[in-house]
């Protein structure tokens, strides 16, 4: 799948102090660094999806996701609660398969639509960053199901991450990973989940005092667990 991401963000920082040194946007892989206590950090973007196949729904096609939005509030100096998602997803369909769910879709035409899956986490700082040794963090969310499987841009599950978070700064680029767990509910099966390893790892090297060069890594392997479940 080829993915390209057209950002244009928005950051607000209602605070009187100094603005957030912890912007996630436009990366995926988590910063163990949170905003600080008494700020509030928001995020809006664009993005496009080339080829974004649904297995569950069969259906394929160039996904745009507008506005994506973010809010972040620190909650104490070593913690914040992230809320992500966005009102409108539109998928511009070009090929459609038999899936498992492909029973239930409502969609007649060449495009469907529905608002974005709804994130809600918890991102706490475990031990800060020093000259010898990285930051480390954890962070904790739950997806909300509020896109439908009948529109086939939802599941209607609730999914559950966890994931260890380090960063360390070398001059000037800064190297973030991220190590964790998805626990992720089946649609075809109720009585089912899948348990996912997730990962990622991103660099971002200043540039100027106004820009950055960034890029990542990032994905899972879907129940990578299950080979060490005993029958």
């Amino acid at each position: 799948m080829r993915r390209l991401r057209y950002v244009c963000f928005a950051l607000v920082t209602l605070s009187l102090t100094r603005p957030a040194a912890a912007q996630q946007r436009p990366l995926s892989t988590e910063d163990p660094e949170p905003i600080g206590a008494g700020r509030v950090l928001i995020e809006g973007g664009i993005d496009y999806a080339h080829d974004q196949h649904y297995p569950v729904s069969g259906l394929e096609g160039n996904l745009w996701r507008l506005p994506i939005l973010g809010t972040s509030v620190g909650i104490s100096s070593i913690a914040e609660l992230q809320i992500d998602g966005g009102p409108f997803d539109r998928l511009s369909i070009t090929n459609r398969k038999e899936a498992d769910l492909s029973k239930l879709l409502t969609v007649t035409g060449n495009t469907t639509h529905d608002v974005d899956d709804i994130l809600i986490g918890m991102k706490i700082r475990l031990r800060p960053e020093s000259n010898n040794r990285p930051a480390l963090g954890f962070r904790f969310a739950t997806k909300l199901p509020n896109a439908r499987n009948e529109t086939g841009l939802g599941l209607d599950t609730t999914d559950f991450f966890a994931s260890l978070l380090a960063a360390k700064t070398v001059e000037s680029i800064r190297i973030v990973g991220n190590l964790g767990v998805g626990i992720l509910g089946d649609p075809t099966d109720g009585e089912r989940q899948n348990d996912d390893l997730t990962y990622g790892v991103s660099f971002a090297r200043a540039m100027t005092q106004q820009t950055e060069l960034v890029g990542e890594m990032n994905g899972r392997v879907s129940n990578v667990f299950n080979a060490f479940t005993l029958p």
